[in-house]
């Protein structure tokens, strides 16, 4: 397998071979995802499995007279090999396309264009990592996953366009337990090592898990003020992202967002999110061949664009925007407030401090209303006051009141949570979120 730094090299290669080889009025689109990741897993503080992943692929798409096929192969790395699955897939594809309809709303870019960024700030050294961990957690409990590595990805069309993008992140996910089997849950990621915000961030974590000590604290259901921090925040947007600002799904009726996109409805004006393509890990180009660009979904509490894929412009005669395919947003950045960190406890007064979500479904899609679970550490907070944990809880209430008439405050500080899956290989897709002090929270059993 060739390394990371001859990646590039070897797509370009690739996509010159394709180019001699189709046939006009043929016409391809090709797109390449590789990583060369350490991943390590942790058990009681201790490293207890360690691995190294190098792969690639390809997705390769053939067009002709509006018909479309797509075929994925893995590479090997080897020119000759990868040459030949790469024929043996044209081939392929040409054998199925006649038996396919022509498809009304295919839109491919015609632009030549061209894109090349390597975020090559150096990964912090893994000996360095590893005792920062095992000294921070020292004395408890710790069971993570640390992943770390560049991610690249490639694309090229027919008419000259090519992009490449090359990121470099680490992601350390974990969570502390207590002997009673009750847990913290935290996590750390970017792409520059800070060991100063990182012993924050773990020192944060042993407190909460002092505090799991105490008995919990019995709520009956009705309404409380609430602290969300950024990774229960994360939960909720995670919600909003599937379908809220898809131009499919607005056309069709069917986003959460519906009314706030109809004007029917706002969030707070303390309340903007963008997907800022421009200062992610993110690819500066889409799968479907498209440049991306900043966009503004929610500025002050009120809409503005929406995600935008090619087949959705086609169907729908608007402008593509470079959203993906599934329309959402793989960069998503929340405006910060101005509660600092050390005030929050003094500003929630007495109320709950919820770490995190989980289960996380619609009871009223277009109301845009979510029921869901805490989950871990979710403490009851009496005059500024850690007071006890609390047992967990259902929560059911509506993102215009979350985010809307209920909320009170956003932190000065935002979280950057990097996207932990590993399905295929690791991700680019993040949110920069802040926490958010809620007026009422309803909580209904």
């Amino acid at each position: 397998m060739s390394t990371p730094l001859s990646q590039a090299g070897q797509f370009k290669a690739l996509v010159e071979w394709l180019g001699k080889a189709i046939r006009p009025p043929e016409q391809f689109t090709l797109s390449y995802n590789g990583e060369a990741s350490e991943f390590i897993r942790f058990n009681k503080g201790k490293v207890r499995q360690a691995g190294q992943v190098q792969q690639a692929s390809l997705s390769l798409k053939l067009i002709h007279d509006g018909r479309h096929a797509d075929v994925s192969l893995t590479l090997a790395g080897e020119s000759n090999v990868d040459k030949h699955r790469l024929a043996e897939a044209l081939q392929q594809l040409r054998d199925t396309l006649p038996l396919l309809p022509v498809d009304p709303y295919l839109l491919l870019n015609t632009q030549p264009w061209h894109s090349h960024a390597e975020q090559i700030q150096p990964l912090p050294d893994t000996a360095r990592v590893l005792e920062e961990i095992r000294s921070a957690s020292r004395g408890v409990d710790l069971v993570g996953f640390y992943a770390s590595g560049p991610i690249s990805y490639g694309y090229a069309s027919s008419e000259g366009a090519f992009g490449w993008h090359q990121a470099n992140s680490f992601n350390f996910d974990w969570s502390l337990f207590h002997s009673n089997g009750q847990a913290v849950k935290a996590s750390y990621a970017g792409a520059d090592w800070n060991s100063e915000r990182f012993a924050r961030r773990m020192q944060l974590a042993r407190e909460q898990l002092g505090f799991l000590d105490r008995p919990l604290h019995a709520l009956a259901p009705g309404e409380y003020r609430a602290y969300l921090a950024p990774a229960a925040l994360e939960e909720v947007m995670s919600m909003l992202c599937w379908g809220g600002f898809s131009a499919q799904a607005l056309a069709s009726k069917s986003s959460p967002l519906q009314k706030l996109y109809a004007g029917d409805a706002h969030l707070s004006p303390l309340v903007s999110f963008d997907e800022q393509v421009s200062q992610s890990l993110s690819p500066a180009f889409s799968g479907e061949g498209y440049p991306r660009q900043d966009l503004s979904l929610v500025k002050h509490g009120k809409a503005e664009q929406q995600l935008v894929s090619s087949r959705s412009a086609a169907e729908y005669g608007l402008e593509v925007n470079g959203a993906p395919e599934h329309e959402a947003p793989s960069a998503l950045a929340m405006a910060a407030g101005t509660l600092e960190q050390a005030d929050i406890l003094k500003q929630l007064g007495t109320g709950l401090y919820i770490s995190n979500l989980w289960y996380l479904n619609y009871s009223d899609q277009p109301a845009a209303r979510l029921t869901g679970m805490t989950r871990f550490a979710t403490f009851w907070v009496e005059n500024g006051e850690i007071k006890a944990p609390v047992n967990t809880m259902r929560f059911d209430d509506s993102v215009y009141s979350l985010l809307g008439s209920q909320l009170e405050a956003l932190t000065a500080e935002r979280e950057l949570l990097l996207s932990a899956s590993t399905y295929d290989q690791r991700q680019t897709a993040s949110n920069l979120l802040p926490g958010a002090l809620i007026k009422k929270l309803t909580l209904t059993l």
